[in-house]
């Protein structure tokens, strides 16, 4: 029998799969942050507790494992690939891949050859494949980078909305008493001061707050998430004139919990007119199995082998990793 692993380390959470040649999910991992520029040492402490528990569940050691995929948020360049190549090497898995995450999104959100990935989680990335098989990755840098949004931006944009109301350089947002609510404070003075002093940094949960006063009509809630579904669409429209893609059919695929899990269209509505503007015939379509399964088929696939359908589809129904027992904010 033989065995593939798949490992999506994302910037808030790791997860890892075994499945076996039949497409058995026969192992299951989860880990924090396995982001190596966000700590490289810590990444590798995630990645390792997530493949371990995985393989442990599967009864199967790390030289039992036919070819392994790791999809890794900050897997973007050279540099990158010089840290995690003899990181995911002391693993002791014979054949593995190391590829950006964005990748696996796009593997497991389409069955189409080409196609286009946005990742909105704790960060932000994009990038695609032609039919012709070129790649191109847009963004996944960081603000000063051209970059923004994600949950760590997100969170940071609710929270100072919230300051720069109080202040009277904004309007009034419902934001304020849900922030407060959530971090556990009496006014914003005193939230304000106690940051300052303290160092402290906006909780990830806050993401969560921006659609539910979105929902509510807060028109300072949905501006934000508004500009986060702006700037995914013009790196979309970047990575579809890079690679020529305009007049071809493809699948924009959405990936991260900001994009899957948000409530209401404040987000993917100015993606889908972004890309009807530039390729008419492009479907969006959401992600709806954890990225870590992409990671499982590229793994097979590297290895020579194909899934027939009733077996992919058996993997298919890994639609939430917390079928397993854990779960975490909008962030992922």
């Amino acid at each position: 029998m033989a065995y593939y692993l798949g490992v999506d380390g994302g910037g808030s959470k790791t997860y890892a799969l075994v499945a076996d040649e039949r497409g058995n999910v026969v192992g299951k991992g989860a880990s924090g942050n396995g982001n190596h520029q966000l700590g490289a040492e810590r990444a590798k402490r995630h990645l390792f507790e997530a493949v371990e528990a995985a393989l442990a569940e599967a009864g199967v050691t790390a030289g039992e494992i036919e070819r392994a995929c790791f999809g890794l948020a900050g897997a973007d360049r050279e540099a990158d690939f010089r840290v995690l190549r003899p990181m995911i090497a002391e693993l002791g898995i014979a054949r593995s891949d190391i590829v950006c995450d964005t990748m696996i999104g796009l593997r497991a959100g389409t069955s189409r050859p080409c196609g286009v990935v946005l990742i909105c989680g704790s960060g932000t990335n994009a990038a695609g494949r032609n039919a012709s098989g070129e790649t191109f990755q847009c963004g996944g840098f960081e603000y000063e980078y051209g970059d923004f949004g994600g949950g760590r931006d997100l969170a940071v944009e609710a929270y100072r909305a919230v300051i720069r109301a109080w202040e009277g350089r904004e309007e009034p947002t419902l934001l304020t008493g849900m922030l407060l609510e959530l971090l556990g404070y009496g006014t914003v003075n005193e939230m304000f001061h106690d940051f300052l002093d303290h160092g402290r940094t906006v909780p990830l949960d806050a993401v969560k707050l921006l659609f539910r006063a979105s929902l509510l009509g807060d028109e300072t809630a949905r501006a934000i998430l508004r500009r986060q579904g702006e700037e995914l669409g013009k790196s979309a429209r970047a990575v579809i004139r890079r690679l020529g893609m305009e007049e071809e059919t493809f699948d924009v695929v959405l990936v991260g919990s900001v994009l899957t899990r948000g409530e209401g269209t404040f987000v993917t509505g100015p993606i889908e007119e972004a890309v009807r503007g530039i390729a008419p015939f492009a479907s969006i379509v959401k992600l709806g199995i954890e990225p870590v399964v992409g990671a499982v088929w590229t793994a097979c696939e590297a290895g020579g082998e194909s899934l027939p359908d009733e077996l992919e589809a058996r993997l298919r129904r890994i639609s939430d990793f917390r079928l397993i027992g854990h779960s975490g904010p909008v962030s992922g």
